[in-house]
C-alpha cells in the first residue's frame, strides 16, 4: 500500500503564510540588530573623540608645564619667585 502525499490547497497556503511571517520576522530581527550596532558604532565614536581632545587638552598642560619649569629653573624665573615670596632686591 502506497500512500501518496498530496498537499492540500488549505495546506500549502498555511505553509506559504508561515514561511512567509518566518521571512519577515527574521528580516525584523536582523534589521533591529543592524540599528542597535549603528547606535553602538556611533556612542563609541563618540567617546572616542572625548578621549582624543582630552589627550589634547594634557598634552597642552604638560606643554605648558614644562615652558613653565624651563623659566622656573633659569635665573629670572628664580628672581620672580623670589619676588612672589616676598624678598626684595638689595
Amino acid at each position: 500500500m502506497e500512500k501518496k502525499w498530496t498537499l492540500s490547497e488549505e495546506k500549502a497556503r498555511r505553509i506559504a503564510v508561515g514561511a512567509t511571517v518566518g521571512g519577515v520576522l527574521l528580516i525584523l530581527f536582523l534589521v533591529i540588530v543592524l540599528i542597535v550596532q549603528f547606535v553602538q558604532i556611533g556612542v563609541k565614536n563618540r567617546r572616542s573623540r572625548d578621549l582624543d581632545r582630552s589627550i589634547q587638552e594634557y598634552e597642552q598642560l604638560v606643554e605648558q608645564g614644562e615652558r613653565d619649569l624651563d623659566f622656573y629653573e633659569s635665573e629670572l624665573g628664580r628672581y620672580h619667585l623670589a619676588l612672589e615670596q616676598g624678598y626684595h632686591t638689595p
